[in-house]
């Protein structure tokens, strides 16, 4: 693995970890990096390649990737925009880094609950399978909201239950699989509840019979 060196002290800028509420997933993430790949690419590429479509490409803008993985987005985006790509993980971030050798792109091992940016400093945050992992996705999109600049954009590629939905062997198979590496019960409907300051642009069905959904946002 290429030898990185993240901001660690990004961090301590914040009081609260939310990271730290669940250490399990955190070292799962670590061991299961050089597997990742094998599992996800070949199975999303096309439904991650329909929603990065949804990221302008006119004029060069800062885009963040809030919980980058092992950076299996990066061969897909266009190189006129100045990235930051952030994960929890340094050893998905380790993978992630040759892939992003043609953009320009800044690395940063942090917390996708709780940002190490000033508000309002994003034209466009992509939240590609982060939000059914983290343990509070409401405070992923919150922060990501709160990062982005008025009239911007969030891309959100995942998969959720509707509203009312009984899904019982995912909700079963939950308790076991949030610690270890996603959750199967988040509704898309009630975390976007608690950001009131987004707006939703469009909503499709990408995978698995709209289980996993691309989903534009903006911010008013």
């Amino acid at each position: 693995a290429p030898n990185l060196k993240f901001p660690l002290h990004l961090f301590h800028m914040h009081t609260q970890q939310p990271y730290r509420e669940n250490p399990l997933l955190r070292r799962s993430y670590n061991l299961i990096a050089p597997l990742y790949d094998l599992a996800i690419e070949r199975p999303l590429l096309k439904a991650r390649t329909r929603s990065l479509r949804a990221l302008p490409a006119k004029e060069a803008a800062r885009v963040l990737l809030s919980g980058v993985g092992t950076g299996l987005d990066l061969p897909l985006l266009p190189a006129m925009h100045r990235y930051t790509a952030l994960d929890f993980s340094a050893a998905m971030l380790s993978r992630a880094r040759p892939r992003g050798a043609r953009l320009d792109i800044d690395w940063v091992l942090g917390d996708s609950m709780a940002l190490p940016f000033a508000d309002a400093q994003f034209d466009h945050v992509v939240l590609h399978l982060i939000l059914a992992v983290v343990p509070h996705p409401e405070k992923c999109l919150g922060e990501a909201a709160r990062v982005l600049k008025p009239g911007g954009t969030i891309l959100v590629f995942d998969k959720f239950l509707h509203p009312r939905q009984h899904a019982w062997l995912r909700r079963a198979l939950n308790p076991l699989t949030r610690r270890l590496a996603t959750r199967m019960d988040v509704v898309f409907e009630d975390v976007l509840r608690e950001v009131p300051q987004l707006q939703v642009v469009s909503d499709m069905p990408l995978l698995a019979g709209g289980w996993f959904r691309g989903i534009v946002l903006r911010k008013v």
